[in-house]
C-alpha cells in the first residue's frame, strides 16, 4: 500500500464522481416527464426505457459496487467457491425469460408499482401484500448499506479520510458527501438518474475488467504463475480450522452447498424490489424479453472480474481486510491514473444501484404501507411526495447502519436479506401462473420460511462471530450443508400446499382476484392497458 493520499488516483476518481453527479441532476430534463408528480414518472422513468437503457439500468442494478468488490474477494479468500456468482448468474436468465414479460403485461394493465402491488390484486390480500412490502425493504435495507462498503474499500486504499485514530467526521466526511449529492440528484431525478449513470458506470467497469485481465497476468507472467501461486496458497492449513485455507476447485463435501447457493441466489435475484423497478421502467414486453438474451454478457464480465481474485494472491497482495484486496491489486499494479478510473468504476458501480434500491424501497413503503393503511384515498402527487422523503430517510438508515456498526453485520444482514426476500416467490411468481394457491397459506408459507430460515442463520457461528457467521447449515432430512435460504423456500413452498389443500377444504374466503388472463400477455400498445390506478378504486377492499 502506498503512503499517504494517492493524489492523481483522487483526482481522476473526483472527476468522474463530479462528471456523474452533474448527470444525475440533467436526468431530470432527459426523457422529461409529462406529469412529475406521479410515481409511475419519478419511480419507474415514464415506463418508457427502451432495450438498451433498460440493459444499462438492469446491469447497473445487479452487477453492483459490492459485487464488484466481494466476488473476487471470494475467490481470493477462498479459493472457487467464490465462483458461485457466476453459474447463479446464469441460471437466474432462462428463469426470468419465463415470468417477467408476465409481470411486465399485468403490471402495465394495472397500473402496479410494485410486486406488493400485483399480489394485492392478484389474490385480494392486504395481508399478503404488507408481508411481502416489509420483506422487501428489510431485504434492501443492508443491501444498500454494503454499496457503502465498496465506496469505502476504495477510498480507504487512495488514503482518503485518514488512519483509525483519526476524528470519526473527518474520516467519514467523504462517505457522507458521496451520499448527500446521491440523496439530492435521487430526490429531483428519481429513476432517470441512476439510468442516465448507468452507462457510465457499466463502461467504465467493462474498460477496467478489459483491461485487468490483458494487463494484469502480462505484469505477473501469465495465468500458470497465476494459477500456481493460488494453488500455492490454498494448500496451506487454515490454523483456526485445520482445513486447507482454499481450494482451486470445490470438494466433494463442498457441492452441495455450492449447487443450493448457486440455484437459491438465482430463485432470489428477480425477487429484490429494485430488480422488479429496473424491469417495469422498460416500454414494453419484448424489451423485456430481448433483455434476458442479451444480460447474461454480464456473466462474462462476472467471469472475468472473479479472477481478479487470484491475481491479487499471485501480486502479494496482503490485506487484513478482504474488501480491500482488489482496490489494493489495481493501485499495486495500475499506473496511478488507471488506478483512479477503476475506482471510479467501482464508487459510481455504487451509487446506481443504492439509487434505485432506495426507490424501490421507498415505492413499497408508499403504495402498500402508507397508502393501504395510513392514506387510502392518497393522490398521486402525494405519493410521490411521500416516495421521494422515504427514499431519504432509507439513505440515511443504510448510511447510519455502516457508519455505527462494524462491516460484518452489514455483510451478515445482507446475507439474511437474501434467505428473506426468496421467501415471496410462491406469492409473486407463483401467482403470475396460478390463482390456485390460497392467500392465507401464503401467508403461512412466508411465515414459516422466515422464522426457519432466520433461527438456522441464527445458529451458524464462525471463527469471528457466534452468531449470523454465514448463510449455510445442514439440510434437515439430507445431512449436507446447504443453503439456508432453500431449505427455507423448500418449507415455505410444502406449507403453503398443504394449507391451501386444508383451507380450499374448509371452504375458506377466497380473496378477489381483480386481473384477468389476458393481462398477462398484454402489450404497452394493447387497448385499456393503464399507467395509473383509478382514484376513485385504489383504497377499496381487496387492493381497489
Amino acid at each position: 500500500m502506498k503512503d499517504g493520499v494517492n493524489g492523481v488516483a483522487l483526482a481522476v476518481f473526483i472527476f468522474f464522481f463530479l462528471a456523474v453527479t452533474v448527470m444525475g441532476f440533467l436526468a431530470a430534463r432527459w426523457r422529461k416527464a409529462e406529469n412529475e408528480n406521479s410515481l409511475d414518472e419519478w419511480g419507474l422513468g415514464g415506463r418508457s426505457f427502451g432495450t438498451w437503457v433498460t440493459w444499462f439500468l438492469l446491469g447497473g442494478d445487479l452487477y453492483t459496487a459490492y459485487t464488484f468488490v466481494a466476488v473476487p474477494a471470494a475467490v481470493y479468500a477462498a479459493g472457487a467457491a467464490g465462483f458461485f456468482a457466476v453459474p447463479y448468474t446464469i441460471l437466474v436468465y432462462p428463469l426470468i425469460f419465463t415470468f417477467l414479460p408476465r409481470l411486465w403485461s399485468v403490471s402495465h394493465k394495472h397500473g402496479y408499482v410494485t410486486t406488493s402491488d400485483f399480489v394485492r390484486g392478484r389474490f385480494g390480500s392486504k395481508g399478503l401484500s404488507l408481508a411481502v412490502a416489509v420483506t422487501g425493504i428489510l431485504a434492501t435495507m443492508p443491501y444498500i448499506a454494503l454499496q457503502l462498503v465498496g465506496i469505502q474499500a476504495v477510498l480507504d486504499v487512495m488514503g482518503v479520510g485518514g488512519g483509525e485514530n483519526t476524528h470519526w467526521f473527518i474520516k467519514d466526511l467523504p462517505i457522507l458527501i458521496a451520499f448527500g449529492v446521491l440523496a439530492a440528484y435521487t430526490y429531483s431525478s428519481g429513476l432517470r438518474a441512476p439510468a442516465l449513470i448507468a452507462f457510465v458506470k457499466d463502461t467504465l467497469i467493462y474498460l477496467v475488467i478489459a483491461v485487468a485481465i490483458i494487463y494484469i497476468p502480462i505484469k505477473l507472467g501469465g495465468f500458470d504463475a497465476i494459477f500456481s501461486a493460488a494453488s500455492e496458497k490454498f494448500s496451506q492449513t487454515n490454523e483456526a480450522t485445520g482445513k486447507p485455507v482454499g481450494a482451486l476447485a470445490p470438494g466433494d463435501a463442498g457441492h452441495w452447498g455450492y449447487a443450493t447457493l448457486a440455484l437459491g441466489s438465482a430463485l432470489a435475484l428477480f425477487m429484490y424490489p429494485h430488480s422488479i423497478t429496473a424491469t417495469l421502467s422498460s416500454r414494453s414486453r419484448e424489451v423485456i424479453r430481448r433483455n434476458t438474451t442479451i444480460l447474461p454478457l454480464y456473466s462474462l464480465m462476472l467471469g472475468l472480474l472473479a479472477l481478479l481474485g487470484f491475481m491479487a494472491i499471485a501480486a502479494g497482495v496482503n490485506v487484513a481486510n478482504g474488501q480491500l484486496a482488489i482496490p489494493q491489486l489495481f493501485e499495486n499494479m495500475f499506473p496511478d491514473w488507471f488506478a483512479g478510473v477503476a475506482f471510479a468504476a467501482i464508487g459510481i458501480g455504487a451509487l446506481v444501484p443504492a439509487a434505485i434500491m432506495s426507490i424501490a424501497a421507498a415505492n413499497l413503503f408508499t403504495r402498500n404501507i402508507y397508502k393501504d393503511f395510513l392514506k387510502p384515498d392518497a393522490t398521486p402527487a402525494q405519493e410521490t411526495k411521500v416516495s421521494k422523503l422515504v427514499s431519504l430517510l432509507v439513505k440515511v438508515g443504510a448510511l447510519a447502519f455502516v457508519l455505527t456498526m462494524d462491516k460484518t453485520v452489514a455483510i451478515n444482514f445482507q446475507l439474511l436479506g437474501g434467505i428473506w426476500i426468496l421467501q415471496t416467490f410462491p406469492a409473486l411468481v407463483g401467482g403470475l401462473f396460478t390463482r390456485w394457491f390460497h392467500r392465507w397459506a401464503l401467508i403461512g408459507g412466508w411465515a414459516v420460511g422466515m422464522v426457519y430460515g432466520t433461527a438456522a442463520a441464527y445458529g451458524v457461528a464462525s471463527p469471528t462471530q457466534k452468531h449470523f457467521g454465514g448463510s449455510s447449515a445442514e439440510i434437515p432430512g439430507i445431512g449436507e450443508i446447504g443453503y439456508i435460504g432453500l431449505t427455507a423456500f423448500v418449507l415455505n413452498v410444502v406449507v403453503t400446499v398443504v394449507l391451501t389443500f386444508v383451507l380450499r377444504a374448509l371452504k375458506a374466503p377466497d380473496g378477489v382476484d381483480e386481473t384477468s388472463p389476458s393481462d398477462y400477455t398484454a402489450d404497452s400498445g394493447d387497448p385499456g392497458v393503464k399507467t395509473e390506478l383509478p382514484p376513485a378504486t385504489a383504497g377499496a377492499p381487496g387492493g381497489h
